[in-house]
């Protein structure tokens, strides 16, 4: 069987990122294409597969800058020809999805999150705050026109996987498909507790973005005067930096063994977004880490209140410094958090997918339909 995996851009290593690495495991005589690919960034096990790559890689500026070029996404993952594979695996949280196959070809689409810059958060992305009226036409024009794509695109896919039942949940809203749920995989061998006092700081590990409302982490610590140390960069880090008090740390970038440092030592995770799954969340957990979530999203899903953590109701720090306080009057024990950390493994993970696609794939070849909402 020739299977082949398609992943949107290989720039670094984040969730989707873990979740190809085990694709690679189970399919280690695959093919990847991706659009761009900075081998420096990525893991060996990545590295080592043939990794093919669009025009896009060429163009100025596209190994720093590559989103510049989201009007050509589309057109770059269509040219990718996947004529003599059996089997399609895509991994994809923007255009991947949308690969051309041939009739005789199966393809399964993991899907991290529909396009979320297009979908749920097109409001947050692309606010007054941050456009002008010009930039904001030429946004709605073009994110009207790749929505209808993302729309038309999804029907190319045969069977769908999602990473988490909210993300399943936003399948059927914008694409009308059904969609299994397989969990990404966390390295429970590497995130692990260590039998110490944990310090009394609070943790954020976050991209340093507008969704992510890091702020009210730093409003309610600064409110209840507690230290808070943030971990990851990006394009908010000044405008938090200046609204932050002398308490609360910036780190910016940070290794896994620094960021495991901090899941054993804090006194709990701090989760302030609203994500499709999360798996911050459950590396924390996995070190016996307590986690204050927001009560939404995927979280709802990998949080168990109050034996594994807190939720706070809305996304403001009015809401946010009642769970703060509550959780001083609270005692965590770290191998029961542990536990529940450990049904999201990675070989837990890899099992789920491998039965899960040979299940889809014999389907297909017994000329199974395709399911749709």
């Amino acid at each position: 069987m020739k299977v082949a995996l398609i992943h949107d851009w290989l720039t670094g290593m984040r969730g989707g990122e873990y979740v190809l690495e085990e694709l690679c495991k189970l399919y280690s005589e695959a093919d990847i294409y991706t659009l761009v690919h900075l081998p420096e960034n990525i893991s060996e096990t990545i590295n080592r597969m043939p990794i093919k790559t669009t025009f896009i890689q060429r163009l100025p500026f596209a190994r720093k800058r590559h989103q510049l070029y989201l009007p050509l996404f589309p057109i770059a993952i269509e040219g990718f020809d996947m004529a003599g594979y059996d089997l399609v695996i895509s991994s994809s949280h923007c255009v991947a999805k949308g690969v051309i196959t041939r009739p005789g070809t199966c393809h399964i689409s993991y899907i991290h999150a529909p396009m979320r810059y297009a979908w749920d958060m097109y409001h947050q992305y692309f606010d007054k705050k941050r456009t002008n009226a010009v930039s904001r036409c030429c946004i709605a024009w073009f994110m009207s026109r790749l929505r209808l794509w993302d729309r038309i695109s999804a029907d190319r896919v045969d069977y769908f996987i999602a990473n988490s039942e909210h993300t399943a949940r936003r399948i059927g809203k914008h694409y009308r498909r059904p969609a299994e749920v397989v969990y990404p995989p966390i390295d429970t061998d590497f995130f692990t507790p260590v039998n110490k006092p944990r310090q009394d700081y609070f943790l954020v590990v976050s991209a340093l973005v507008p969704y992510k409302r890091v702020d009210i982490a730093i409003a309610a610590c600064k409110r209840l005067q507690l230290p808070l140390v943030i971990i990851g960069d990006g394009v908010e880090r000044v405008r938090l930096q200046n609204m932050a008090a002398s308490q609360i740390k910036f780190l910016g970038y940070q290794s896994n063994e620094q960021i495991r440092e901090h899941y054993r030592n804090c006194r709990a995770l701090l989760f302030t977004g609203e994500e499709y799954c999360g798996m911050v969340p459950l590396e924390a957990q996995s070190c016996g880490c307590p986690v204050v979530a927001y009560a939404v999203g995927g979280a709802l899903e990998t949080v168990v209140e109050p034996e594994r953590g807190l939720f706070f109701p809305a996304q403001t720090a009015d809401s946010l410094v009642p769970a703060l306080e509550r959780l001083g009057r609270l005692r965590f024990d770290a191998e029961l958090i542990r536990k529940g950390a450990l049904q999201f493994g990675r070989q837990a993970f890899r099992k789920r997918m491998q039965a899960l696609i040979e299940q889809k794939f014999s389907q297909y070849q017994a000329g199974g339909n395709i399911p749709h909402a």
